[in-house]
Order: C-alpha cells, then structure tokens, then sequence
C-alpha cells in the first residue's frame, strides 16, 4: 500500500504547492487524482517517486518510508515512474529499449530474455517491430514500448502522468485498456493522474480531487457521477 500523510512539497522551500496532502493508494486499484491546471497533481508523482523532497509530511511504501530513498533507488522498492513526456528513445529499436529497463539486472541475461518475452506477449505487436525504430511507431505503440520498458522491473505500484496526452481518441483507448489489463490482469496498483476526467473516471476505482494544492473530495469513483458538483465546473 502506497500512502501520503500531511504532504507539503514545492519546488522552492518557502512556497509549497501540495499543502497537507493525505491519500492512499490501494493494492491492485487504480487511484486517480483529478483537479484543474495547475494544482499539483503530477507534483505529488514527483514527490512520491523522489524527484521532489517535501518540505513537510511522509510518502510510505508498505510500511516503510521513502524519505530517504534516493528516487533511483526507489524503483528496486517496487515504484515505476512514467512521465508525461514519453521517456523512451527513438533511435533504438523497440527491443533495445526494453533491455533498457532491465538495467537492474543488467548482468542476468537469462532473466532479461524471459521478461522482455513477457511484454512481448503482452503487447504482442511490439514482437512484431522489435527490430524497428521506436521513433517510427504510433504514439500508442511507443506508449506500450514505455510501460513495457517499465515492468521489466516488476513495479508493484505505478505512477502514471498523462498518459494520453497528446494522442488521438483512438490511441487513447487503447492506452486505457492498457492500465485496466495491468491492473486486472497483473494486480498492479496505479496511481494515475488525468486531464481526461470522464474517462479517468470509468477505469478508476478510487477518486482524489485536488484543489489548490489540497484534498478537496475523494471517494469511490461511482461516487463522482455529478461532475459539476464533485469538480469545478
């Protein structure tokens, strides 16, 4: 269970932008946090996964704080980061970036082999353009090079920023259908942030709305049916 208790985190000392933050982040769910530009929300992933030390409050990963984990150390905890901004490199080939995220292990061939297999069974079209340039495939398709490139570290929790940026309606969905299968397929706890509220809200099961800077509603997403009341519209 990933938890945050009384959060206050910023990118200057004196000026917090997440203010007294607390959440939870329920095993094998995936917990959305929603809110307007500007509130925080990819705030809290980078502070969650060490890119920002708060300035106040506590991030614990079962049990065990991670204040003091450097954030390239956290991932051999169990936390995968996967930004707004796709992270992969186009002018390697899809295999060579999934090799990549086995860098952990980077010694174990045997074992790079067997996960690459499996992200290749879970994304069977990556199999396919192994040998092809990242930079050539679709915005979805380098969507799952990077959240294969992930899970070659068996994250147990992943934070996800944005996942759909950028791309098409089509595209979109499929990366949807992506988070549900990890989550109901491999039991993955995801903690997602969105701008795409309607459809954040169909694959969530627990919602936390932000507003400047501190919870302003949470609860079961069948709960946040009536937009104009839960958000800001």
């Amino acid at each position: 269970m990933l938890e945050i208790h009384n959060l206050y985190v910023g990118y200057y000392p004196d000026l917090n932008i997440i203010q007294g933050l607390n959440m939870i982040a329920r095993p094998g769910k995936i917990t959305t946090i929603l809110g307007a530009n500007g509130v925080g929300k990819s705030t809290v992933l980078k502070a969650i996964y060490g890119f920002l030390r708060p300035n106040q409050g506590d991030v614990i990963l079962n049990g065990t704080s991670l204040l003091d984990i450097p954030a390239h150390e956290r991932i051999l905890k169990g936390l995968a980061y996967i930004p707004q901004q796709p992270g992969i490199f186009k002018h390697m080939t899809v295999e060579e970036n999934l090799q990549l995220g086995g860098w952990t292990f980077r010694r174990d061939r045997r074992q790079i082999k067997r996960k690459i297999e499996a992200n290749y069974q879970r994304f069977p079209i990556l199999r396919d353009k192994r040998k092809q340039a990242t930079g050539e495939l679709s915005g979805g398709q380098q969507r799952m090079v990077e959240i294969g490139r992930t899970l070659m570290s068996e994250p147990t929790v992943m934070l996800v920023d944005e996942p759909t940026a950028g791309l098409s309606k089509m595209l979109a969905e499929e990366v949807y259908r992506m988070l549900i299968d990890l989550r109901d397929r491999d039991g993955m706890t995801i903690v997602l942030v969105d701008q795409e509220i309607r459809q954040a809200l169909k694959i969530a099961d627990y919602v936390y709305v932000l507003e400047l800077g501190r919870n302003k509603f949470d609860g079961p997403a069948g709960e946040f049916t009536d937009l104009e009341k839960a958000f800001w519209v």
